[in-house]
């Protein structure tokens, strides 16, 4: 299981040295072009089928995919004032390595 921080962290600096895609779905757009190098979901989404897609269309696409507890977190990491369903990492920026590790544990 990866670190929620480490996760909640790429995010950010995704968000500030790459590029990010917010919502469930921009996330579902990105993965289906193959533009996403990193999902992050949140566990705590009503209703669940808002996200329930994720996780297996990034395995067949073979991009590393993250569910974290909070979708209030992970508003904050994406440098939104609101809660997000989920993110897509599409450009990694200075994240690159930190992705690159998630992806090994979570692959």
């Amino acid at each position: 299981m990866a670190d929620e921080a480490k996760v909640l962290e790429a995010v950010e600096v995704a968000r500030t040295t790459g590029k990010i895609r917010k919502g469930a779905n921009e996330t579902t757009k990105a993965i289906e072009k193959g533009n996403a190098k990193l999902v992050v979901y949140a566990a705590d989404v009503n209703p669940k089928e808002v996200v329930m897609h994720l996780p297996l269309l990034c395995k067949e696409k073979n991009i590393p995919c993250v569910e974290i507890s909070k979708k209030e977190d992970l508003g904050a990491a994406a440098g939104l004032p609101v809660a997000t369903a989920a993110v897509a990492v599409v450009k990694e920026g200075d994240a690159k390595g930190a992705i690159e590790e998630l992806a090994k544990e979570i692959i």
